[in-house]
């Protein structure tokens, strides 16, 4: 029996540390190209026809934020047309049949398109406005958005070559500094878009429209098939489907676009859920044709895989978690036997994937913040984040695995962005169920100070500072959850 144990455990370690190691080779490719840049172009000489499409459910206390800014886009009147698309099914609607009438009435080709049903969730909404759409160029921004005025003019230009088929911008964060939350969260996101946005659009590797906040070329996404509503996530979906076709995509490091981050742990979690779930159910549905199709090089398919594959890990961080205790019972209890010795000495190689994620994120922050050092002191607590939320984002992994389909379900946004804003007295828009989710993850807690208690007394120092992690985030996450819930 304690072979299998030991067995089950390293084999979910090396899953975790070929993931981890991953990091490293961004980190290379992130040196590697870090001399390439896109071309400074100029304006086409006639500016072309551009649709903005707001997919919208149930965004009353954002909505107005969300259309001010757009028409307040540096672009002519007459090449804009602004759709927006809302399946609410709230005061929303009232809100923004108003702004919509307003904006309208000062000039702005801007029109209310309602759907009765949600059919096909946000893929759904955006291929119904294509139906009545005119621009050449499709822009989406999500609710939480607030594009600057100069989106537009940075990004069209780089559609004069042919064959681009969006254009992404990275995302910059409205309400970092509001909560422990928020900045990590920010940190997050990130690393996705310095390091592996970019660096994979710089090396040539596949990369993916990020749901909003990025502008496609229409026949692009008509070529490769429309939008899908059978993944949650169909800004992936759609964006693999494209290169597949050939079209090329660009990132713009350099060019962002602000968003509201979740400010209560369960406003995160349902978003980790669906980003989590619907990866994999992309994975399964894309697969196949990355590897069947003969253009793509081995490295691109390998990169490939990696990228639609990697929260496959939180299944493995909970055996990790479960079996850590006995782990150290184990090792106590084989301390003569030289190849349980040598074995254990040998696992800490495995400490190599935490310094590989900490070069991910040093570099991801070094590039884009002055003040990187001080935000760099925040990841622990990501990482003691991210084991909490592996319960929430396991359950995701297994039900896209056995094809379980679930709704599409919303972020909640409160337009919080400083600390003198509240969403706790928005309660209409919080889930007040608490779930098994969140008994597990204080079960995992409880598991884990009892495991630090275990170390403590067989001597087994090397095992706390992992476990002390485990317990961090495993209680942040179920405690917030339940407080957060409360509206605390």
């Amino acid at each position: 029996m304690q072979d299998f144990v030991v067995f089950v455990y390293v084999s979910a370690l090396c899953v975790l540390f070929a993931f981890g190691l991953h990091g490293l080779v961004m980190v290379y490719y992130y040196h590697k190209t870090k001399k390439v840049s896109h071309p400074d172009l100029d304006h086409p000489e006639e500016l072309p026809l551009v649709t903005v499409q707001l997919p919208l459910f149930n965004e009353m206390y954002v909505v107005e934020r969300l259309i001010s800014s757009v028409c307040e886009m540096h672009y002519p009147k007459e090449k804009l047309e602004i759709q927006v698309l809302d399946d609410s099914t709230d005061e929303t609607v009232h809100v923004t049949k108003a702004l919509v009438e307003k904006y309208a009435n000062k000039g702005f080709n801007i029109v209310y398109v309602h759907r009765t049903n949600r059919e096909g969730y946000k893929a759904g909404a955006l291929k119904h406005g294509l139906l009545t759409a005119h621009g050449e160029f499709v822009a989406v921004f999500d609710a939480d958005f607030v594009p600057k005025p100069e989106f537009l003019l940075k990004t069209i230009p780089h559609f004069q070559n042919p064959k681009i088929g969006m254009v992404q911008t990275r995302w910059e964060h409205l309400n970092e500094e509001y909560s422990f939350l928020t900045r990590a969260q920010a940190l997050a996101l990130d690393g996705h878009f310095v390091i592996e946005q970019q660096v994979r659009n710089k090396a040539g590797f596949f990369i993916n429209f990020n749901g909003t906040a990025g502008i496609w070329r229409r026949t692009c996404i008509e070529d490769a098939g429309n939008w899908h509503p059978d993944t949650l996530a169909e800004d992936l979906d759609l964006s693999f489907r494209a290169q597949l076709k050939g079209w090329k995509f660009i990132f713009l490091n350099d060019v962002t676009s602000p968003a509201e981050l979740p400010a209560d742990i369960n406003s995160l979690k349902s978003q980790q859920f669906r980003w989590t779930k619907g990866a994999v159910e992309a994975a399964k549905k894309l697969l196949p044709a990355v590897w069947r199709s003969k253009q793509i090089p081995l490295k691109v398919k390998l990169e490939c895989t990696v990228h639609l594959t990697s929260n496959i890990v939180f299944p493995f961080i909970l055996v990790v978690a479960m079996l850590n205790i006995p782990m150290v019972i184990i090792k106590n209890l084989n301390e003569d036997n030289a190849l349980y010795k040598d074995m254990f000495a040998l696992m800490s190689i495995f400490v190599l994937a935490s310094i590989s994620t900490f070069l991910f994120y040093y570099h991801a922050q070094k590039d884009i913040h002055l003040d990187w050092r001080r935000r760099l002191l925040l990841f622990p607590v990501f990482m003691a984040g991210s084991m909490g939320l592996a319960v929430n984002n396991t359950k995701a992994v297994f039900e896209a695995l056995w094809g379980k389909k679930s709704e599409f379900t919303r972020t909640p946004k409160f337009k919080i962005v400083d600390g003198n804003d509240q969403w706790k007295d928005k309660q209409n828009y919080v889930a007040k169920k608490v779930g098994i989710a969140v008994i597990i993850e204080l079960a995992f807690a409880l598991y884990f100070f009892i495991g630090i208690c275990t170390s403590i007394y067989y001597n087994q120092i090397a095992a706390i500072p992992f476990q002390l992690m485990f317990l961090m985030g495993f209680s942040t996450v179920g405690i917030l959850s339940l407080r957060h819930k409360l509206g605390r």
